[in-house]
This record gives structure tokens, C-alpha cells and sequence, in this order.
């Protein structure tokens, strides 16, 4: 970044992230039953349709795209998420009993990828998985 002023802003969380869906009758099953999200809120109106759901302090929302393409997996790498329990294989095991199974090859075995029903990738990151990065992200501190 050349000729890039710096300022006085930091940025301390991602408040929500929002996925285009084709059908959000079936976008949302897939992230509250399967995956565990709370419900928040949804709307529909002649122009939008969107539900709001929770994941922690963060929010993940669901605008239905009636027309044109989405673009799941190309506007965005992946979209990581730390499940609350459990090892890896507890994790594809549970994601068995739904039909789901790991698509590609992840870069940690304690971390698998999935699609979501419009092909979005989402990384799960078992426990262990979120202990390593944690203890990485401490040792990079400067002291």
C-alpha cells in the first residue's frame, strides 16, 4: 500500500457478515439446525428478504438473492467458524448424520471445510484447533 495515510482507527471485531442465499427457507436450516446459530430476526418486504442470525458476539446475515448469480466460494475464500466442542472427527462424524461430508483438503487436520447450500466454504475449527491458533497468536506478541 503506497501513499496510504495511516489513522487513528482500530477496528476491535467483526460485528456481522452478510451471504447472498438463493433460498433462504433453505439457507436457514442449514446454519441453525445443522450448524447452531440463534435466531434473531428475519423481514421480507417487496425488495428484501433477510434473516438475521447470532454466533457469539458476531452475526451472520442471510439476504435472499432473487435474481442474478451467486457467487458462493468466488466473492469470498471461506469464512471461518470455532465449534464449541469436540475433535475433529467428532465433528465429521456429526456432520455425517446429515449428509455432510468435508470438501477439499484443509491446511490443519484439526480443521475441516464444508459448503453451505448455496457452495459458500466454511471452515470448522474443532477445539484443538482453536487452542493452536491461540497459543500461535500469543507467541506472535511482541513483548
Amino acid at each position: 500500500m503506497t501513499n496510504v495515510q495511516k489513522t487513528s482507527l482500530k477496528v476491535n471485531g467483526i460485528d456481522h457478515v452478510v451471504l447472498n442465499v438463493r433460498d433462504l427457507e433453505r439457507s436457514k436450516p442449514f446454519y441453525i439446525e445443522i450448524l447452531g446459530f440463534g435466531f434473531r430476526t428475519e423481514f421480507a418486504r417487496p425488495d428484501a428478504k433477510m434473516c438475521f442470525l447470532s454466533c457469539g458476539a458476531q452475526g451472520l446475515d442471510l439476504a435472499e438473492l432473487r435474481e442474478g448469480e451467486i457467487h458462493g466460494g468466488s466473492e469470498m475464500n471461506h469464512m471461518a467458524l470455532r465449534i464449541a466442542e469436540g475433535t475433529i472427527d467428532e465433528i465429521v462424524a456429526e456432520l455425517a448424520t446429515v449428509g455432510l461430508a468435508p470438501v477439499g483438503v484443509s491446511h490443519d487436520p484439526n480443521t475441516v471445510f464444508i459448503l453451505d447450500p448455496d457452495g459458500h466454504r466454511i471452515e470448522l475449527l474443532s477445539v484443538p484447533a482453536q487452542n493452536a491458533m491461540e497459543k500461535t497468536k500469543r507467541e506472535r506478541v511482541p513483548a
